[in-house]
């Protein structure tokens, strides 16, 4: 799977692009990833990529000509998509990672700066994604929550495949309570279920403890799936 990064801040993805599991997808070549700056398509002395607002109004935006060169430079994949990172696009979840990791070969990220982008710049978007309701300095940071949330989806990168199936937001309910060796640590104890043997009996835990750390922590999980927000899930019958 092929990612364009159109950034002005190429030396931001450095490092994580080189690391765990994520580096080692790219080194597998399960994913590319590829860093375009708009800076490199401007045509004045001081390759300028923002300007004044019109109408007025605090803050800087960028200039739709860089863009539209960077993304009209790219190769075009059959499967593409143009998505621009900012606070007012669709909030990123489990559901959108598994459509784009199954249903596109090609990802055109577009990180937004400033005060935003020229409108214009909407010609070439097919979806806003955002990475919640508050703002940040760049769209760097959404755009690698992205790269990470889709590419660990993709075969190869994820050591145990079995264990994407068993984890949080793959159901309206959060991860069951993790423990390892020693079974006692500073008088805490792994509960004796999981140390039972019996692998109905740890089912049946881990599900009620599914449910009561939702119903604690992200009732709002089980409240936005009967309004279908993250889509069609697979029924799970309850041991």
């Amino acid at each position: 799977m092929r990612f364009d990064i159109v950034t002005l801040f190429p030396e931001f993805f450095a490092s994580p692009l080189q690391c765990s599991l994520l580096g080692r997808a790219i080194a597998h070549q399960i994913a590319q990833v590829h860093l375009t700056n708009p800076r490199d398509f401007t045509t004045d002395k001081h390759h300028k990529v923002d300007d004044i607002p019109y109408g007025g109004g605090v803050g800087m935006v960028l200039k739709p000509e860089p863009i539209f060169a960077a993304v009209e430079s790219l190769p075009v994949l059959p499967r593409r998509a143009v998505l621009l990172m900012t606070p007012q696009g669709e909030p990123m979840h489990q559901r959108l990672f598994e459509d784009f990791s199954q249903n596109y070969d090609q990802l055109v990220v577009i990180c937004g700066h400033y005060e935003g982008v020229d409108e214009r710049v909407m010609a070439l978007v097919d979806r806003e994604v955002s990475l919640g309701d508050f703002v940040l300095t760049c769209g760097e940071i959404p755009a690698l929550a992205l790269l990470n949330g889709v590419v660990r989806l993709k075969p190869g990168t994820v050591g145990k495949a079995e264990s994407l199936k068993y984890e949080s937001f793959e159901e309206p309910l959060l991860d069951y309570p993790q423990y390892t060796r020693p079974a006692a640590f500073r008088g805490m104890e792994v509960p004796e279920v999981l140390r039972s043997g019996n692998h109905g009996a740890i089912a049946q835990w881990r599900r009620e403890q599914q449910i009561e750390k939702t119903q604690r922590m992200r009732p709002d999980l089980l409240r936005s799936d009967l309004s279908g927000k993250y889509g069609p899930r697979q029924k799970h019958q309850t041991p």
